[in-house]
């Protein structure tokens, strides 16, 4: 497809948007929904046609969702009396198995080769992330369930994306691919006791009850993958193919249900929620960045704390949230800090990848001269 067909989908983007707006100013607010969703899919598929942008296009659908679940919320919350909300577990699972499928016992050989980074990163994760989300629920004056959402996001591992971000942004990956894999082995053991400690005055935590939750929903299938990925490696491409879609697909679903479930908490505290999970997300990158600056690591490894502490596994924590029996309370931070993570960390990468790192700089003039 050429650009002008790509131009084409902007411009309806545009239209739908201003369109929109002025049916909200009218009043007209459930006329303007179809245009919301409109304009966010016609965005999407508009930022294909530009290398530069073409990494959004996930996020522009995940919106189009997200305000697709707004307007008509009963279409996701129960289909012919089944509840959507039992789908959430089996489909973490299916993300984590998928997860699985491109690990390796490979991905943990950064532990030997660079302990030292991934001690740094690991250890600042825990402390970081966990730490801002408590402060922030502390002051924020939501009611205690929903307060105790941005901590639980905050006491999560790594999410899979920060891998494709520290990519993009020209970090360490094979640190950030490492960090990922022990942060995630570790949260059974570390998230409960976190979740104890600091979310344990606005709500009750079963920390035995979250442990195991964690096990079967991340641990259980990832070794499953694993064990795929070790006895048919390279026999089924279509899987592996297939995987990061359903993926995507999933953590799609997961964030509608959750929307949908929790509409009438989110319209009432939405702009203050999406304040303070952008303010977690983005403390996170900036103090792993000096993190990492403050134990002299390269600007490469800097790089990779930044987007190891400040991106978390939003999927995880929306499974723990729905198993604790608090999906429209507990869950709404990470239903609102997924798709946001997904923004700020493209344009983190984006930034970044725009300025080799300074090692890089000196190799190319080494070699050029």
């Amino acid at each position: 497809m050429n650009k002008t067909f790509y131009k084409a989908l902007l411009l309806v983007a545009a239209i739908c948007l201003l369109a929109a707006l002025v049916l909200t100013i009218s009043g007209k607010l459930l006329i303007a929904g179809p245009l919301f969703i409109g304009f966010f899919v016609a965005m999407g598929l508009g930022f294909r046609g530009y290398e530069h942008l073409k990494g959004f296009t996930y996020t522009a659908m995940i919106f189009a969702a997200v305000v697709t679940a707004l307007f008509y919320p009963g279409s996701f919350i129960s289909w012919n009396g089944y509840q959507l909300s039992g789908l959430i577990k089996p489909l973490i699972q299916v993300i984590m198995f998928g997860m699985g499928t491109s690990m390796g016992l490979g991905d943990f050989a950064g532990v030997v080769k660079t302990p030292g980074g991934v001690v740094i990163g690991v250890v600042s994760h825990f402390i970081i992330m966990p730490l801002i989300g408590f402060t922030l629920a502390s002051v924020s004056g939501l009611q205690p369930e929903i307060a105790a959402g941005i901590i639980l996001v905050g006491c999560s591992p790594n999410g899979t994306a920060s891998n494709v971000i520290s990519y993009l942004a020209k970090a360490n990956l094979a640190l950030s691919v490492t960090i990922t894999a022990v942060s995630t082995l570790l949260a059974p053991f570390v998230t409960p006791l976190l979740m104890k400690y600091l979310a344990g005055a606005f709500i009750r935590i079963d920390a035995v009850a979250m442990m195991w939750d964690i096990l079967k929903m991340v641990i259980f299938p990832i070794a499953a993958g694993m064990l795929f990925n070790w006895l048919l490696h390279g026999k089924a491409k279509w899987l592996d193919q297939a995987m990061p879609i359903l993926s995507m697909l999933g953590i799609a679903f997961v964030i509608v249900i959750i929307t949908a479930a929790g509409r009438d908490n989110l319209l009432k505290i939405g702009p203050l929620l999406i304040l303070l999970v952008l303010v977690h997300n983005i403390c996170g990158y900036t103090l792993g960045y000096f993190t990492g600056r403050l134990f002299k690591m390269s600007e490469r490894d800097c790089r990779t704390i930044a987007i190891e502490v400040g991106m978390q596994n939003a999927g995880m924590a929306s499974g723990l949230a729905k198993e604790m029996g608090k999906m429209v309370t507990v869950g709404l931070a990470p239903a609102v800090f997924g798709p946001l993570m997904n923004v700020t960390g493209s344009l983190l990468a984006s930034y970044w990848h725009r300025k080799p790192p300074v090692e890089d700089k000196q190799t190319l003039e080494t070699t050029t001269t």
